[in-house]
């Protein structure tokens, strides 16, 4: 990877090449080339004089361990002169304890804040804004490019205000969309390092291994609940793991996965209701962990995925050649284990955060019987709840950073031509291109959504690509939350084009298989694939806490 540095303007700008990049950055970067032969100036750059606005050398960031990205830490924030900074990532409020959606601070020469901050996961550059004092309106970057691209090209953006601080407790203000941005800014960027566990190699993904959530322990979730390792003390299943998690009368397997489930979201502290629910002659179960909002109690902040496997009918195909491909699986590690591990992962993250909404987390029964448990669970809300939004996740992780698509489905979608849901586009764009690092491979998801619809997305092979769209379908437990009016988000990589999907090789090595590139292991992609789309669970998660995201149909 190439690196280049330079002043211009009193900005601090590092651009880093990976390859293939949009026309736009490229352009910049020749433009920064020229001003730089020109021997471009940056007197007044190194601190600020008497008369001169605030520079960013004017604030010192001090901390113990190094700038980190991914998780949650206490920095101070130092004024070497009157000034403002923007903070556009997410904060915790010292008074009110929750977390927000970034703050601007004033700050007065000689006077430091303590500051907890949750810097970007996938990104290891960071961007501070620094103004005048007293500064309330400020620029922001468009939703589908990160802070560095903005840095670039300022012209792309919008603007913000601050607003009141709406936390019953609540000390630093809130940022609202403004039409004025202000005027010139300077902008602070930093390099951070992501934590990483020791003990771990490139090729298990050591580096999506650490942080507040992370992949790797996603990948691990998936490894330990599909073991197939025969445990002849196990009379449910005969495995190490929670195999056979098919719904039915009396199957010790399914009754074993909902009991363990159940304990994993107890342990973590969460109040714990398992639901059951006929349908016609069979009896299912929901799994759900909740904890009780500190504000908007009555209002439910739902994410979810299904725990059951598609009914395991035969062990081998009945065409010679398809022998390992029998209906039905006893792993089901795609569809949808991955799913549930990510529901686990995420719940054991917010379950220590103090939420306004009540968050509410998951695992449906029955959704390859028919959308079942999500059906029962919309059909039967406490009378005075509102569900504010739901997050779903079905059959993530064969998608990039493999050789295939990954999916951010948005919805209830009312038509093909426009984007009925403005503001759910713009909280997944905006978390994608910045936190996730993802500009690059959202503008070909773009591209190709554009081109082709979300068929191919979920048949064939693509690199680099991500597409944020509206889906025309609703073929997972999202659906009911729709037909309830709740504006949905959700994550898929390939379906159709599986040719494991509810089939009897279903398993992770199966898709290790799928995932391997030439540049890294399937384990590893697996990893990172995991690791993007919980990290992006995650920030929507925090988003619609502080800020519903509402059904514009």
């Amino acid at each position: 990877m190439l690196t280049l540095e330079s002043i211009v303007g009193c900005r601090l700008i590092q651009i880093h090449l990976r390859g293939r990049r949009p026309m736009r950055q490229r352009a910049a970067i020749a433009l920064l080339m020229t001003l730089l032969m020109a021997g471009t100036s940056i007197s007044g750059c190194l601190g600020n004089d008497d008369n001169g606005p605030p520079t960013a050398s004017d604030l010192v960031i001090k901390d113990m361990d190094g700038l980190l990205a991914g998780t949650w830490q206490n920095v101070t924030l130092v004024a070497e002169t009157d000034l403002a900074v923007y903070i556009p990532y997410f904060v915790q409020d010292p008074g009110s304890g929750r977390a927000q959606n970034g703050t601007v601070l004033d700050m007065k020469d000689g006077s430091t804040y303590n500051i907890r901050w949750l810097l970007p996961p996938r990104n290891l550059e960071a961007t501070l804004l620094v103004g005048d004092y007293g500064r309330t309106d400020w620029p922001v970057r468009a939703a589908n490019e990160s802070w560095n691209n903005w840095i670039l090209d300022p012209s792309n953006g919008g603007a913000i205000t601050v607003s009141p601080n709406e936390d019953p407790n609540g000390l630093w203000r809130w940022l609202i969309a403004h039409d004025s941005d202000g005027g010139s800014v300077a902008s602070k960027s930093f390099m951070t390092t992501r934590p990483q566990r020791s003990g771990l190699t490139m090729e298990e993904g050591v580096d999506a291994s650490g942080g507040w959530v992370d992949g790797r322990s996603v990948y691990e979730w998936v490894e330990f609940i599909t073991d197939e390792t025969p445990d002849p003390l196990d009379l449910a299943d005969g495995a190490k793991g929670y195999l056979d998690r098919w719904i039915g009368n009396g199957n010790p397997a399914y009754e074993d996965a909902i009991t363990y489930f159940e304990g994993v979201l107890t342990g973590y502290g969460l109040r714990v209701e398992t639901h059951r629910f006929q349908s016609g002659t069979l009896w299912a179960v929901n799994i759900c962990g909740y904890k009780d909002g500190t504000m908007y109690e009555d209002e439910w902040l739902v994410f979810g995925g299904h725990f059951d496997i598609a009914p395991y009918v035969s062990p081998v195909g009945i065409i010679p050649g398809t022998e390992n491909s029998g209906y039905g699986t006893r792993t089901g590690a795609y569809d949808n284990t991955a799913g549930t591990s990510m529901v686990l992962t995420t719940a054991g993250a917010l379950a220590e955060f103090d939420a306004r909404r009540t968050m509410v987390f998951c695992l449906w029964s029955s959704e390859e019987e028919g959308l079942w448990g999500s059906s029962a669970f919309t059909g039967d809300v406490p009378d005075g709840v509102t569900i504010t939004n739901y997050l779903n996740l079905d059959m993530a992780g064969i998608n990039y950073p493999g050789d295939y698509a990954l999916s951010v489905y948005l919805g209830p979608d009312g038509s093909g031509d426009v984007v009925d849901q403005p503001g759910m586009f713009h909280l997944a764009e905006w978390i994608g291109a910045d936190a996730l690092d993802l500009a690059y491979q959202m503008e070909r998801g773009a591209a190709e959504w554009a081109a082709t619809g979300e068929d191919p997305l979920w048949q064939q092979q693509y690199t680099d690509t991500v597409a944020i769209y509206e889906s025309p379908t609703a073929r997972s437990d999202h659906d009911p939350f729709q037909q309830i009016g709740v504006a949905t988000l959700g994550w898929n990589g390939v379906v159709d084009g599986y040719p494991c999907y509810h089939k009897t090789c279903d398993k992770l090595e199966t898709m290790e298989g799928y995932m391997d590139t030439t540049n890294a292991t399937g384990e590893a992609n697996l990893a990172h694939s995991w690791d993007i789309v919980t990290w992006w669970a995650v920030y929507a998660f925090l988003h619609m806490d502080q800020t519903p995201v509402p059904n514009e149909l």
